[in-house]
């Protein structure tokens, strides 16, 4: 995420977003929870999806919307905005068993 340390992305647990087939989805960085509403969307040429999300932030109830596209096999590009508040660019890679093992 281009909005803030590495550290600190991972405070609560390691950083993560995920898309579900039926257009809901989950991510969580820093103290920040959300659930998502997506629908596809192409983003240069690229395979995606648009989405608005709420969720909580240190339990205070926030929202926001955002993008993220296919950039390859392997991984996704978007931005995420909260309403009212900061913006980040964000960059996500599968997890993998290695990632698992190593507690991130």
């Amino acid at each position: 995420m281009s909005g803030w340390d590495r550290d600190d992305i991972d405070l609560v647990e390691p950083a993560f977003i995920e898309f579900s087939k039926d257009g809901t989805g989950q991510f969580g960085f820093i103290a920040v929870r959300g659930w998502l509403d997506s629908r596809p969307a192409e983003r240069d040429g690229k395979v995606g999806v648009e989405f608005t999300w709420d969720g909580v932030d240190e339990g205070d109830q926030v929202s926001g919307r955002g993008w993220a596209a296919l950039v390859d096999d392997e991984a996704v590009e978007g931005h995420l905005f909260l309403h009212l508040g900061d913006d980040s660019s964000f960059r996500a890679v599968p997890f993998t068993h290695a990632d698992e093992s190593d507690g991130q």
